[in-house]
């Protein structure tokens, strides 16, 4: 029965590879870093990790994961309401809502499944979600799987999303659902607006903080510190894979009664394991230096800010961007891939981004930096683009 099925794949496949969109991974055979080793053997510069505040191999975190394997063991093996969860969960849950200044947290195994888990136990076809063009994949999952009406307003558009809060208002109630940072073109949310907006019509609002938590604003508590909101939105969700030590795990953040209900129902949660108590422990860690030293946040910021002028003033075409997140626009599928093989052997690690995952022409290198980096990573890095630049006549 396979062989026709076999056939239509190899076909298809060898359609993505001919339009330039075949996607290849690379293996790593060190830990994750400013620097890192290939399985080639090859040294290179990682400007393509979600790794913001340079925690993935924090000697702080790790100490923290052997620690609680000792006294913890490896993993819970059970959902949480059959078998419970450790004392670690309890108090990473705790940390997380102390830090974001809510009420309630709920830990789960990513913050796909965190996106995936919210909407369905809490909405229903009364209701009404009003999302962000440019969300997630995780947040577009999330409401397929809810009956609740649909509405999407163009990204950070506050006239269409006043619009489509117009068209809501006969639903019960509705909730304004958007990244914090957009990942893919690295543009912050405009959270004050949307709150006001959310005010006038009387919906509530969620925000994922996966690339701003950590990132944005001054101690990195995300946008809802930039835009002065903290504790003042109903539900954040965000990762423990990214600035957050960079491991694995998600959570969901808000109002009690609403975190209350996802214990209840969140099937993600129900139906899945917890995570395992060392990366609990690394993530209580991590909670607490963020909460004594926002010293790497600075770090990240000043690099940033150096990496996006050296770059625009050689040339390059930047989308504005107020995180760690720089998409340098090439627009073309195949120039993207070959501009990252070409940085690749300049020992620069980066990938290119095409379709699917941007739209059709909007083809980019997105760079990611990280407080890790050091100056002389970061003109390492432009001096490679400059080069690279001029090979494909990009500059």
């Amino acid at each position: 029965m396979y062989q026709k099925f076999q056939v239509h794949l190899q076909e298809e496949l060898a359609s993505i590879e001919d339009a330039g969109l075949y996607k290849r991974e690379r293996v790593i055979v060190s830990p994750q870093g400013a620097e890192i080793t290939l399985a080639d053997g090859t040294r290179a510069l990682n400007f393509c990790a979600n790794n913001y505040l340079g925690l993935a191999n924090s000697p702080e975190l790790i100490a923290a994961a052997k620690g609680a394997l000792e006294t913890h063991g490896y993993g819970m093996a059970s959902v949480r309401f059959i078998c419970g969860c450790s004392d670690l969960h309890k108090q990473l849950e705790t940390k997380i809502a102390d830090f974001f200044g809510t009420e309630d947290t709920i830990l789960y195994a990513a913050c796909f499944d965190a996106n995936g888990g919210v909407f369905e136990p809490l909405l229903s076809e009364d209701d009404a979600i009003i999302s962000d063009a440019l969300n997630h994949a995780s947040i577009i999952d999330g409401v397929r799987l809810c009956k609740a009406k649909r509405y999407r307003y163009a990204n950070a558009d506050m006239e269409d999303l006043e619009k489509q809060l117009q068209e809501a208002q006969a639903h019960r109630f509705k909730l304004i659902v958007t990244d914090g940072v957009f990942s893919m073109d690295g543009n912050v949310a405009p959270l004050d607006k949307i709150v006001a907006l959310a005010d006038k019509y009387e919906a509530m609002v969620m925000v994922d903080e996966s690339h701003s938590a950590g990132v944005v604003g001054k101690t990195g508590r995300g946008v809802t510190e930039l835009h002065n909101l903290r504790g003042k939105v109903e539900i954040l969700t965000g990762t423990l894979g990214k600035a957050f030590g960079g491991a694995i795990g998600g959570f969901t953040t808000g109002k009690k009664e609403i975190i209350d209900m996802l214990r209840q129902r969140s099937r993600p949660y129900l139906f899945s394991n917890s995570i395992p108590p060392l990366v609990a422990a690394a993530g209580v860690k991590m909670v607490e230096i963020m909460s004594s030293t926002h010293v790497l946040q600075d770090k990240l910021h000043a690099n940033t800010d150096y990496f996006i002028e050296k770059m625009r003033s050689a040339g390059f075409d930047i989308k504005p961007t107020r995180s760690a997140i720089c998409a340098v626009m090439l627009y073309d599928a195949r120039l993207s891939q070959n501009m990252a093989a070409r940085l690749q052997e300049e020992g620069i690690f980066v990938t290119g981004f095409y379709y699917p995952v941007v739209p059709q022409g909007q083809a980019r290198i997105r760079v990611q930096i990280s407080a890790a980096h050091e100056t002389k990573h970061l003109d390492k890095c432009i001096a490679a683009f400059i080069k690279v630049g001029k090979e494909l006549g990009i500059l």
